[in-house]
């Protein structure tokens, strides 16, 4: 997420009420997560096992709750609790705006799309040409739909990440200041749920097709030209490449990456990254013909037992 305008490192300590190593006017362009992170970003870390991560990541900023030897040309906010402070960021720059009708006035729609009684579409929102919103879709604020998508009824976009912090009394959730972008040429079949990036965005490119009742966490990527069938889950942070088959009821567990044109066949569990260009099946997923010698093997096994009895 980029701020609308640049920010100094003091003008940012002075928002968290938070102590910082750096130059006051070190410059601020936006904030992020640490798998889209770009020079000018924030990034908070509140774990040792992750300090690393953070300090040598692209991000120019980073919000710890420790003081450490700041790296070469970034800057340090030193936080008590970086989560809660990455949470006061995200609701002063993106902050929830209260609707006020089913569509907002400060949403876009283009020549020959087609809204359906019982849609809504949040503030600044923008769609495309030549695009049909059946009944009780739900687009949310900031979305971007691209020209010729069709989205059936009851599918959402937009809705929160998925992102808690275990804290001693209460699950803290990590508030989600993204969007999902939906390109060109993309048909998602009903009652679909497609969250917004936390910081960043969600992400389904030109000419993808979607079933009924998919489900895409936070910042995932969806190539060019996929095909995903009914009931897939996919976690956050997953990144699938062009022209992949999912086909119905796979798993696919977070940050992990499917490669170009794999295949991957009903009710297989992904927990691992996969290459692309070829066929998977079974949890752990394993490439098809492997996996089913396997099962074969498993169905001899009672008459090999009862041979050696």
């Amino acid at each position: 997420m980029k701020f609308p305008q640049q920010h100094s490192l003091k003008q940012i300590a002075g928002l968290l009420d938070c102590s910082y190593v750096g130059d006051d006017d070190f410059p601020i362009l936006g904030m992020n997560e640490i798998h889209v992170v770009t020079p000018g970003d924030i990034v908070f870390v509140d774990h040792p096992k992750y300090y690393e991560k953070a300090l040598e990541s692209a991000a120019t900023v980073v919000l710890i709750n420790k003081q450490v030897e700041c790296p070469k040309g970034k800057a340090l906010l030193i936080s008590e609790d970086p989560f809660r402070d990455f949470n006061k960021l995200t609701e002063y720059f993106k902050p929830f705006e209260k609707a006020t009708q089913h569509i907002a006035t400060t949403a876009t729609i283009g020549e020959g799309t087609i809204v359906q009684p019982g849609a809504f579409i949040g503030n600044h929102v923008r769609i495309g040409k030549n695009c049909v919103i059946h009944a009780n879709v739900s687009i949310y604020d900031h979305c971007e739909i691209g020209d010729n998508v069709t989205i059936h009824a009851g599918t959402v976009i937009g809705s929160e990440a998925f992102y808690y912090k275990n804290r001693p009394d209460a699950f803290d959730k990590l508030k989600s200041g993204g969007n999902v972008v939906i390109q060109d040429d993309v048909d998602l079949g009903a009652l679909c749920t497609i969250d917004r990036g936390v910081s960043g965005t969600t992400l389904i490119k030109k000419g993808s097709k979607i079933d009924n009742q998919v489900h895409i966490g936070h910042d995932s990527v969806i190539g060019h030209k996929c095909l995903i069938a009914s009931q897939v889950g996919i976690a956050g942070c997953v990144v699938i490449e062009d022209q992949v088959t999912i086909w119905g009821q796979v798993g696919i567990a977070s940050a992990i990456c499917i490669g170009q044109k794999a295949v991957i066949l009903a009710q297989s569990g992904i927990s691992k990254s996969l290459e692309g260009g070829k066929t998977y099946f079974g949890y752990p997923a394993e490439e098809a013909r492997k996996k089913y010698k396997e099962l074969a093997g498993i169905r001899k096994l009672p008459a090999i037992i009862e041979k050696l009895g």
